[in-house]
């Protein structure tokens, strides 16, 4: 930089001429005699003592023989104190000439030239920082006083001063540099008055020169002299700590008008703030930085003792010493390790400013009282980047640390600027090197800038040639000054020669400085971005010296340095970026891991690392490394240096496969950190997806090409361990190691128990993780929320996870698992219950569920079922029947109802339903769409055999208002009956028949639509004395003829019935007798009782009248046969064709019982209870309770980012063609879930109002669109869909489109669910206005569903009404009847539903909202406007609440350019919020995408309505709607007015 400038050194070091006065000619006692007098004649008119007075010096020859005198004094012995004090005070007094007002007592000559004599004071001043020897502490004590107030005046002098000039300006640097060359030069000794002044005078040198740079900027030789004196002191801890903190202030004023304010602050202390002048410059900031940055040359000097103790000072110490041989073993140099780790963490600062990350402390970064103490052990400072970290992700899988500025510099600008310090600094240490000597290495690499090493010979070749070797040609081919060896000298690495404290492992600290610094320049690359491959050969030589395990002296290799820990906690990102050919670093990195994770005991050398924080590092490597194997296979991969082995055969990724799935498994068991053992759980789940994704596909490739499944790489599990049978169980079981927490066995779990499977297939993972995550579950993750939730998020995705020879035992073993789980915790006692651990419960018993449903065969079991249903008892009533072994069993009526808690018996009971209705049921010959049937009133009433119930008549051209009008009260409830049973399940009862007319079937028939917390399902029923398959049979056997009538007439006897026998009669009567009052009597005093009696008495008489006349007629007619000689011919009955069908139902079913119809002692209700149709707004509230799903529905939305977009309207029209999307992303959402179409899809489609009805579509909706980029499913006409038992979730791609035609459905008050429940009656509109919808047409492969009874006459009958028909594709609908669901009025109960909108009954606990954002540009993620693309995400379930953008969920996704995908997660801050599979910044591959974006969707909302207090299940929810309908409806009927009700005919 100034190789082209003189250096002044030589007038420092000489000394100033200047400096010396004449009195120094005399002996010392004439001349202090004079100098005393003199001084202090001089003093006196100070105004120290007295006032001030003008000073009697009157000419430049009086003054300037005065200076003589002064310049004498002060370099007296400090025995004359008080004599060098007043030499003080007075220069210190006639330096204020050069202030803007004099003082009265300066010298007139001095005032008028006061440049010239302020000169040459301050060339005097340099006497009195002359070290006097042989001095006692407490005289140096007060030199330091005296030179502080120097040094003091000189700095204010600096400060106010306006008529200094360029002379005056270069003395002041010049005489600063020289005192402190005098102070500082020579090795340190403990006290003296360098020691002492050291930080002082060093301080008011950079302030000073930063002044200079402002007022006066210094010249190119005064630069160079001050960098040449600076390299002298560097073995001054201050020098290095005043050199940040003037680095840190310019480096701060630099970001600020290169970056704008917008760039992440740089925040320095007050008091550094101010050592810029205000009205310094830009272009002088920046001039000044690079100066200062270069000021004491090479950082990496410090760890060489040889080097820094190379100066003249040095060499004469060791000449004049007795105890040093050599120069660099003097004992201050001890302190080199400290200062060179310094040094390098404030080039790190630097470096994070640059890149948008300042440190949020510089403590101890650029001031160091304590450091000036010279001990002969050191500690070893920690990494800056580990202390940095002591916040890093505070939630699971997420970075708390500010992100990446975005309009940081590129990389390659931060490596040209400090790349080489970095590079060598992070090489020291390295052994097989090539040393260079020290004088060569003083002469290059102190002059050769680092950008002009980058073109070097081979190496530019090598760049030029573009091929794929690039990065490894630089490698081998880097020119000397790339070399590893330039990093050291030969003399360092002899540890014989160098003290013990300056041996190479003491400077472990600052080498870990570097490389930390290292890995955050590089993990800063942006997409798109290049960095040059010379930079990445570097690198990655760094890296593999930096992860090489060192020896330690014990013997032990396996510990975990400060250097090991810095590359771990700052190459998160190392695999997540498109850095090209970082993948040879896998071998290494992974061997690195093997250190720190399985090791539970493993503690970092450096006290600032936290072992948390360095294996949650670890973790997020592991994960961005899990999917490679299986994406590269049999890709090799290449080694840094292979030496000289010819036989060196490189390794593949699919061979470390098995190292990373054991690493996985084996930190997995010892892991004790609730978010690493959460973030290790993702990424099991990811492996086994990932296995079980990739031989699914490579089985599809080997059908398709007709050939025999090889032993390939992932082949699956052998067939010994797939041939066991649950008998197997407890002989299986025998050969595994009894799981104990801290057991050493279970160390070995991946090696000792699936030792019969091959440990590469996804069945032998899918075994590992049921085993370990289940006895871990069991054993020490049960009191831990977060883990539960996620190890049972694990087991769920495993159950829907299609494995290839899935065991029953496997399965099974879950399941008992599971269950033993959920009665371990309900075993805890009371203290122990909270709502934590009821949510684990209720989380359980959903897994449960998603495990029987996914393997019904479960159920076979005798053993598993007998199983679940105790746990279920458990959940529903507290306790189990069958108790501990000896116990008797309890019944029902015996147990007292006890459940953990509501939540938990909500759970049991949505298992128990599972079990008995879905399990081996699901889907339904209709799709995935419905649990409930798809049938209603109007339906039904559609296809009943009477044609009085057929009305309106089904008109097409009829308008809905003309038939409204024309068929007003009509409604298709009035053809039912409505009871409700123990005040949660409604009874619609039909007594039509369905189907056809048929009067030889006319067998009583019940048509049901039963509507439960579950559902609603439909139930036809027939009263039939004979089997369906013999009741249309006809016995055609021969006519036996009539028998003979028998002549004899039959003995009739005539006996009068009597009601007491005949002996009562001859019994006298007795006084008691006579105390009955006779009937009448008792009618004499009560008029109405007479009138009654007398009015019963006549109907008696009538009704005697009638029957007698009955009687008479029948003997008439038979006499009159008789005596005509004629014969009576018996004839059957006629047929009956009308029954009370629904009296029959109730009670075969004990429904009517008396039992059944008394009151329950508690509860104001009857177990059966008739509801009144008639009362305004039932049927409102019918089609509400039918709008309540019985699942969980959920809604994503996705969108796509393109590069630098910034705006909503920008990112909705991205979807419109598939120009404008990554293909990568169309395959993405086809694996999401299965299109349906809106308008005939009868689940959840994303909004309420096309959601879980069949409508008529608008026109243009539904028109096929040939090219899109995913717009088709804005919701319009499509969306994606999945659904399982426990729930449904619809994927949305809105668009500007769907946004407008959002914003109409809010204010058609027809569709919004604030203003549903306005209007006519639905069902009355659904049973004529959507009577003409044309029915989805069948595939002709699908079966045809019909309404008919008779199964076996389906197709007749279809052909013959025109029934209706179902598709049995899980995408289409076949309910053409299913209605829109109005808002409920608000409950009459709410003990846990708060406060509700009008989407309440939907959600009943808010709609949660999630995104997933497929990003071009990875750093886009920050500018993305969640907010305004949350009014594209509207579903109706808000409740009024407008969308909070910190209460949303974002999943980003970015396409890396192997293939592979990047994935960031953003949520709010809660205690559950974040959920599993995906984490912050695990790498997946799109095989698994889709899977994994699912379920994590899936699972954050589940969390969430785990964590919501005032959330209902969906069977609740109905369950209440169906308690207020019974509230609000209900008939209160004694016995007798029931019975009448049910023998009279339907309301009409």
């Amino acid at each position: 930089m100034y190789s082209e400038w003189a250096s002044l050194s030589s007038l420092i070091h000489n000394g100033n001429e200047e400096n010396f006065s004449v009195l120094g000619k005399f002996p010392m006692a004439e001349g202090k005699t004079v100098a005393i007098s003199v001084v202090k004649h001089l003093a006196g008119n100070l105004g120290i003592s007295q006032a001030a007075e003008p000073s009697p010096l009157t000419t430049d020859r009086e003054v300037l023989w005065c200076m003589e005198v002064v310049c004498f004094g002060l370099s007296l012995p400090l025995s004359e104190h008080d004599t060098i004090r007043d030499c003080v005070f007075v220069y210190c007094e006639w330096l204020s000439a050069l202030h803007p007002i004099p003082k009265i007592s300066v010298p007139k000559p001095v005032c008028e030239d006061p440049n010239l004599y302020a000169r040459k004071m301050i060339n005097h001043f340099h006497n009195l920082f002359v070290p006097r020897k042989g001095e006692g502490h407490d005289v140096i004590n007060r030199q330091a006083v005296l030179c502080h107030r120097v040094l003091r005046t000189l700095q204010t002098l600096a400060q106010v001063s306006n008529r200094m000039n360029r002379e005056t300006w270069e003395s002041l640097l010049l005489f600063l540099l020289a005192i402190n060359d005098t102070l500082l030069g020579p090795p340190t000794v403990k006290d003296d008055v360098g020691d002492q002044l050291c930080e002082r005078v060093l301080s008011v040198l950079f302030e000073v020169w930063l002044l200079a740079c402002s007022r006066c900027f210094p010249s190119p030789p005064l630069w160079k002299t001050f960098r040449e004196m600076c390299m002298n002191w560097r073995h001054r801890m201050a020098l290095i700590e005043q050199w940040n903190r003037a680095n840190l202030v310019l480096t701060s004023k630099l970001l600020e008008f290169m970056y704008g304010p917008s760039f992440p602050e740089l925040k320095v202390s007050e008091e550094d703030a101010q050592l810029i002048p205000c009205g310094m410059g830009n272009d002088c900031v920046a001039q000044a930085w690079f100066r200062f940055l270069h000021c004491i040359g090479n950082p990496v000097d410090l760890c060489h003792p040889a080097i820094i103790s190379q100066t003249q000072k040095f060499l004469q110490f060791a000449i004049t010493s007795e105890d040093v041989v050599d120069p660099y073993q003097h004992p201050c140099l001890t302190q080199l390790p400290k200062i060179f780790s310094k040094a390098i963490r404030g080039i790190a600062v630097l470096v994070d400013s640059f890149l948008g990350m300042p440190k949020a402390s510089l403590i101890g970064l650029t001031s160091g009282r304590t450091t000036t103490s010279h001990s002969a052990t050191t500690t070893n400072s920690g990494p800056s980047s580990t202390s940095s970290l002591s916040s890093v992700l505070s939630t699971l899988g997420q970075d708390t640390r500010p992100p990446l500025a975005p309009a940081r510099p590129k990389c390659n600008s931060i490596l040209h600027m400090f790349g080489e310090w970095l590079f060598e600094a992070a090489h020291i240490g390295c052994h097989g090197s090539s040393h260079i000597s020290d004088n060569s290495r003083l002469g290059e690499a102190s002059t050769k800038r680092p950008s002009s090493l980058l073109l070097d010979g081979s190496v530019r070749k090598s760049i030029g040639s573009g091929n794929s070797l690039g990065i490894q040609g630089m490698m081998v081919n880097a020119s000397p000054s790339f070399s590893p060896a330039s990093s050291q000298p030969a003399s360092l690495n002899d540890a014989t020669e160098l003290p013990p404290s300056l041996t190479i492992e003491k400077f472990e600290s600052g080498r870990a400085e570097a490389l930390g610094a290292l890995c955050r320049i590089f993990c800063a690359k942006k997409t798109g971005e290049e960095i040059l491959p010379v930079y990445l050969a570097r690198f990655y030589l760094a890296l593999q010296q930096g992860l090489k395990i060192p020896e330690d002296k014990s013997g032990d290799a396996r510990i975990c340095g400060e250097v090991l820990s810095s590359i771990i906690l700052n190459s998160s990102d190392l695999f997540r970026l498109d850095l090209d050919g970082v993948q040879v670093l896998v071998p290494y990195v992974l061997d690195a891991l093997e250190v720190v994770l399985p090791d539970k005991e493993l503690s970092p050398k450096s006290p600032y690392v936290s072992k948390t924080e360095l294996r949650r590092a670890s973790i997020h490597i592991l994960l961005s490394m899990l999917v490679l194997p299986l994406h590269f296979q049999t890709l090799p991969i290449r080694e840094l240096s292979t030496g000289s082995d010819k036989n060196y055969t490189p390794l593949t990724f699919i061979q470390l496969k098995p190292r990373l799935m054991n690493l996985l498994i084996n930190a997995l068991q010892v892991e004790s950190d609730p978010q690493n053992t959460q973030m290790l759980l993702g990424g099991l789940l990811l492996s086994v997806q990932d296995a079980a994704a990739y031989e699914e596909m490579e089985q599809g490739i080997q059908l398709d090409q007709g050939q025999d499944t090889p032993s390939n790489l992932l082949s699956s599990a052998s067939d010994t361990m797939s041939s066991h049978s649950l008998s197997d169980y407890r002989s299986l079981t025998e050969d595994l190691p009894e799981l104990q927490e801290g057991d050493a066995a279970f160390g070995n779990l991946y090696y000792d128990y699936p030792c019969r499977l091959s440990k590469n297939s996804a069945h032998a993972l899918f075994v590992q993780a049921t085993y370990l995550v289940c006895h871990r579950l069991m054993s020490s993750w049960k009191s831990d929320l977060n883990v539960s939730l996620a190890a049972l998020e694990l087991l769920a995705g495993l159950a829907r996870t299609h494995i290839r020879k899935t065991d029953d035992l496997e399965c099974k073993r879950a399941v008992k698992w599971l269950c033993d789980y959920v009665a371990q915790q309900c075993s805890r006692p009371p203290p122990a219950h909270s709502k934590d651990l009821h949510s684990s419960i209720v989380a359980a018993f959903q897994t449960a569920a998603t495990w029987l449903s996914a393997h019904p065969f479960l159920l076979h079991d005798k053993e598993c079922l007998t199983t679940v249903l105790e746990v279920v008892e458990l959940g529903i009533s507290g306790t189990k029947s069958q108790g501990k072994p000896g116990e008797p069993i309890k019944m029902k009526e015996e147990k007292e109802l006890k459940p953990a808690s509501m939540r938990v018996r909500d759970a049991a009971e949505a298992l128990l339903t599972v079990i008995l209705e879905q399990v081996g049921y699901f889907p339904s010959p209709c799709g995935a769409e419905s649990l409930s049937s798809l049938l209603d009133e109007a339906a039904l009433l559609r296809h009943c055999r009477s044609p009085s119930s057929l009305t309106p008549p089904f008109h097409r051209n009829c308008s809905n208002s003309i038939l409204n009008e024309q068929y007003k009260g009509s409604s298709p409830l009035h053809h039912f009956r409505y009871f409700v049973i123990e005040n949660s399940t409604m009874l619609a009862l039909l007594e039509e028949p369905l189907g056809v007319a048929d009067e030889q079937d006319s067998q009583p028939t019940v048509t049901l639509l039963i509507r439960g917390p579950f559902g609603r399902h439909a139930w036809s029923m027939q009263l039939r004395h004979l089997p369906r398959h013999k009741s249309g049979s006809k016995y055609h056997a021969p006519n036996p003829g009539r028998p003979i009538p028998m002549g004899e007439a039959p003995v009739r006897s005539d006996i009068k019935p009597r009601y007491f026998p005949e002996s009562v009669d001859r019994i006298p009567l007795c006084k008691v007798d006579h105390s009955i009052p006779s009937l009448e009597s008792t009618f004499v005093e009560d008029e109405k009782s007479s009138m009654e009696h007398s009015h019963l008495a006549r109907l008696m008489e009538r009704q005697v009248a009638a029957e007698a006349a009955a009687v008479q007629k029948s003997k008439a007619l038979l006499e009159q046969i008789r005596d005509s000689g004629g014969q009576v011919e018996c004839t059957p009955p006629p047929v009956c064709h009308e029954f009370q069908t629904a009296r029959l139902f109730l009670s075969h079913f004990g429904f009517l019982s008396s039992e059944s119809l008394k009151e329950p002692l508690n509860s104001p209700i009857a177990p059966l209870m008739a509801l009144d149709i008639n009362q305004t707004g039932f049927s409102n509230d019918l089609e509400t309770l039918d709008g309540i799903s019985c699942r969980t529905c959920d809604t994503v939305h996705l969108f796509y980012v393109r590069a630098r977009q910034k705006t909503a309207e920008e990112i909705l029209a991205n979807v419109n063609s598939s120009s404008t999307v990554n293909p990568h992303f169309l395959e993405f959402l086809s694996s999401l879930g299965w299109p349906v179409s809106v308008h005939k899809h009868s689940g959840w489609s994303g909004h309420v109002s096309t959601s879980w009805r069949v409508t008529e579509s608008q026109s243009g909706f539904d028109l096929p669109v040939s090219d899109h980029g995913g717009s088709l499913y804005n919701g319009e006409s499509k969306v994606l869909y999945w659904a399982d038992v426990n729930s449904e979730i619809a994927f949305v791609v809105p668009t500007l489109k769907s946004q407008k035609f959002m914003d109409t459905i809010s204010t058609d008050g027809s569709l919004t669910s604030g203003d549903l429940s306005s209007g006519p009656a639905s069902f009355d509109r659904s049973f004529s206005d959507k009577s003409y919808i044309t029915p989805v047409p069948v595939p002709p492969e699908k079966p045809m569903r019909t309404f008919s009874l008779d199964l076996e006459r389906q197709q007749q009958l279809a052909q013959q009404d025109g029934s209706v028909t179902c598709s049995a594709g899980s995408g289409a609908s076949c309910n053409p009847n299913e209605i829109m669901p109005p808002a409920p009025p608000p409950p009459t109960r709410q003990k846990r539903l708060g406060r509700q909108g009008p989407g309440s009954l939907y959600t009943s606990g808010g709609d949660t909202k999630v995104l997933v954002i497929w990003l071009e540009s990875f750093e886009d993620w920050i500018h993305v406007p969640i907010g305004d693309l949350l009014n594209s995400m509207v579903t109706g379930l808000e409740g009024g609440a407008r969308p909070n953008e910190r209460e949303s969920f974002v999943i980003f996704l970015h396409a890396l350019q192997t293939g592979l995908l990047r994935v960031k997660l953003q949520g709010p801050s809660g205690r559950m919020t974040i959920a599993t599979p995906l984490v912050d910044g695990m790498v997946v591959s799109r095989r698994v995408l889709g899977t994994l974006v699912r379920q994590t969707s899936l699972n954050m909302c589940r969390r969430r309505r785990l964590e919501n207090d005032t959330y209902h299940p969906p069977h609740v929810r109905r369950r209440l709607k169906i308690q207020e309908m019974t509230q609000k409806y209900m008939i209160k009927m004694s016995e007798p007015e029931l019975y009448t009700y049910l023998f009279s005919s339907p309301p009409s």
